[in-house]
């Protein structure tokens, strides 16, 4: 995105949102006030006649106490209550409508009421006719009152503070007087005879605590005009009797069997409890009105704050345009020569500066842009990027004179230390050749020629990653089998590493060496990472790609973001850079640089026995036809014992090599007298150029590898060698055995293919 566009952006957002947030904030309000219009319209239409509602009840709930209890209320009087009432009910339905209330819990409530009202008629008949109990009728009456008070709670919906608060003291207040309305009825209950239930009395008992506390806590959140009214009613003649009477009834009443017993101060409650109910009621409906009028003065405001507030925010929002489209342009206008000069160094001069500096080219001042000295932010910003630049560029000419220098300097420490190692390795030969003789000497020989090829390939990842290039002594392509063996044989535990070659291909000559040390690479890690006891598999085969090298090993498991990270950095040579937190895997750093030298891809990923499977894929640029009269091959054959030289524990882990006949020269280019295959090293390589591979010893006959050892037992088709191979061998003779620690190893691991071979033949035919 453009920085013009982004200061447009910053021009347009502020304005769009400051326009949405005036419309929003004018839309709420205009949402309350239209809210608080119809609060106050249900309120004057259905929350008045629903309070005059709730009176009536409450005295036809006393009055037919009376009557169940047998005091002396007149039939008259009883119907003047229920007509009352009546025409209660009928203006509360007439005038009630749950559609108006926009809070679905108060529609439930307003319908709950109603619905309890269409069985008011019954309840009268059964009460006529002395149906059911005093404590049912009043029971019935009491739900309904309750339902009424609770709608209340339910009218304001709008988020006012202070709406809500007299809302809730509204209903408070309403609550308070339908206890002491209980109370009446309760006592009403108590009859002639001054006796109640023992169900009664608790609750008549509870009805007081609750009177008082109520009272006393709506008194604190009420204004101070109504504060003073309450406080009058509170202490006046009236309410002190009731107060009285309560005491006296819950201090003097007597305990007996039926229930009990009320004091005889009881009489003089009815015209205290009438007194005190009118004044409270009065209270009630003065508290009512006062809540509808500041509902519909709150919703006047509302409607003046949006008047103000649209024309406020209009004003400010034009000044706001104003502004920020003067500032936009002004800042455009002097933003656009700056970057057209930043454009032009950071696209153009500064890569072409850093690419000639890595390639070792000089790079003068006139190339790089100069501080001007303007004074304004922007020309200083100009000023200071042309500081950066001139700092960026003299660090990379730095970093590029101190890798290049390193890189000479590894290189020339990796190209000493890898021709004193490759004197190490011909002393090594030498001493192998002249005491081979000695099993225990040898198989010291062996471990100290491994641990020194092992450092060789060390060196040579110094030189890969110092820049360097391997120096490959081959000048004729070489089979793929031949370069496995080349590969497994730079590994310590090579012996565990089972090689097959699935076709006869061969790779040219130039990239021999960096192939081999690539599949080394791996194969050192399989061997590292697998239990000493598994097998490490090594695979070729020709693909559509080129030739396919599949590494199997049974090493630890690796999650799938774990290989997805190391593929990452095999695909592509990671930079050096990344050296410094990932030391410890410097063989993934090789084998990536090699692959890239190479063209060749390296995938890492979980193989079907748990481990790590490495697919090499070479190119098939790399590989050349197998040249006529090269040997292929063959099944070995059944190979003899031959003593197992004295090696360590560690080293008593030979590999399966199959055996070769005299005639595959082509396989093993430098067969010893003995006729068993010796290893070709790099310096041999090296010293002999293209010269040809000596001439192979005689062929092998069954009459043992060399004169005087014992004869080679025959295999017999259909029966087994177990019983021969028991019996005891003959002597052989000391000290004419002349063959090389390489062909003592080979003839081992020959020693142990036929071992396993005839144990395997065992199970099967036992099985």
């Amino acid at each position: 995105m453009r920085l013009r566009t982004l200061l447009v952006w910053l021009a347009v957002v502020p304005t769009v949102a400051m326009g949405v947030q005036v419309l929003i904030s004018s839309d709420r309000s205009v949402q309350e006030s239209r809210h608080l219009r119809k609060d106050v319209a249900a309120g004057r239409q259905t929350g008045v006649p629903l309070y005059q509602l709730m009176t009536t009840l409450q005295s036809e709930r006393a009055v037919t106490a009376a009557w169940w209890s047998g005091m002396p209320v007149s039939g008259a009087g009883l119907r003047d209550r229920r007509a009352a009432t009546d025409r209660a009910v009928a203006v509360f339905l007439k005038s009630s409508d749950a559609d108006q209330l926009h809070s679905d819990r108060a529609k439930d409530r307003l319908r709950d009421v109603a619905g309890r009202l269409a069985d008011l008629g019954a309840q009268r008949e059964r009460t006529d006719a002395r149906h059911g109990s005093a404590d049912d009728t009043v029971d019935y009456y009491t739900d309904v009152i309750s339902g009424t008070i609770r709608c209340y709670g339910d009218f304001n919906h709008v988020d006012d503070g202070g709406l809500t608060q007299e809302t809730a003291s509204l209903a408070a207040l309403f609550s308070a007087a339908e206890v002491v309305a209980r109370e009446d009825s309760i006592l009403a209950l108590a009859g002639p005879s001054g006796r109640l239930t023992s169900a009664r009395f608790g609750e008549f008992v509870k009805a007081v605590g609750a009177s008082d506390y109520l009272y006393d806590t709506v008194a604190l959140e009420l204004p101070l005009d109504d504060q003073d009214t309450l406080q009058r009613i509170l202490t006046s003649n009236a309410w002190q009797i009731k107060s009285r009477i309560e005491r006296a009834v819950l201090s003097e009443h007597r305990d007996v069997s039926s229930g009990v017993v009320l004091p005889p101060a009881v009489s003089d409650w009815r015209a205290a409890y009438r007194t005190s109910s009118a004044q409270l009621n009065t209270l009630n409906e003065d508290e009512l009105q006062e809540l509808l009028a500041h509902a519909d003065e709150r919703a006047a405001q509302l409607e003046s704050q949006v008047v103000l507030l649209v024309a406020a925010s209009g004003a400010a929002l034009l000044l706001v345009v104003a502004v920020v489209v003067f500032t936009t342009r002004s800042v455009l206008r002097r933003l656009r020569s700056l970057h057209d000069r930043t454009v032009a160094v950071a696209e153009q001069t500064l890569p072409d500066v850093v690419d000639r500096l890595q390639r070792g080219e000089p790079v003068g001042t006139d190339a790089l842009p100069r501080p001007r000295g303007e004074q304004d932010e922007v020309g200083r910003i100009s000023d200071a990027f042309a500081h950066v630049v001139a700092v960026s560029v003299e660090g990379h000419r730095t970093l590029a004179d101190e890798r290049h220098g390193f890189s000479v300097f590894a290189s020339g420490i990796a190209a000493r230390t890898g021709n004193l190692v490759s004197r190490q390795l011909a002393l090594t030969e030498h001493i192998q050749d002249t005491f081979g003789q000695d099993e225990a000497l040898l198989a010291e020989l062996m471990r100290s020629d491994q641990l020194t090829v092992g450092m060789r390939r060390q060196i040579e990842n110094l030189l890969i990653l110092a820049g360097g290039e391997i120096t490959d002594p081959h000048m004729e392509p070489m089979r793929i089998a031949d370069l496995l063996r080349e590969a497994a044989a730079e590994v310590e535990d090579f012996r565990r590493i089972d090689r097959h070659a699935m076709d006869e291909t061969s790779v040219e000559a130039g990239v021999i060496s960096q192939l081999s040390h690539l599949l080394a690479e791996l194969l050192d890690n399989a061997t590292r990472f697998s239990p000493p006891t598994a097998r490490v598999a090594i695979r070729s085969e020709l693909v559509g790609d080129g030739l396919c090298i599949e590494i199997e090993d049974r090493g630890p498991r690796v999650t799938a973001e774990r290989y997805e990270e190391m593929n990452g950095r095999l695909h592509s040579a990671p930079p050096y850079s990344v050296l410094a937190s990932n030391a410890h895997r410097l063989g993934l750093f090789v084998v990536g640089h090699l692959a890239d030298q190479l063209g060749a891809t390296v995938t890492l990923r979980r193989s079907a026995f748990g481990g790590t499977s490495a697919v090499v894929i070479v190119p098939g640029e790399h590989l050349v036809p197998t040249r006529e009269g090269a040997a292929v091959p063959e099944p070995a054959k059944e190979p003899a014992p031959v003593p197992r030289p004295a090696q360590p524990a560690e080293e008593r882990r030979p590999k399966l090599v199959a055996q070769k006949r005299s005639g595959d020269a082509a396989d093993d280019p430098a067969p010893s007298a003995s006729g068993l295959p010796r290893r070709e090293r790099k310096e041999q390589a090296r010293r002999a150029g293209d010269t040809a591979p000596e001439a192979p010893a005689p062929a092998r006959s069954g009459s043992g590898d060399a004169p005087g050892r014992p004869a080679l037992p025959e295999r017999v088709p259909q029966t087994h060698m177990t019983q021969r191979l028991r019996e005891p061998r003959a002597a052989e003779p000391v000290g004419q055995d002349a063959a090389t620690p390489e062909e003592v190893a080979d003839a081992w691991a020959d020693y142990e293919d036929s071992t396993r071979q005839v144990e395997l033949e065992l199970r099967q035919d036992q099985s």
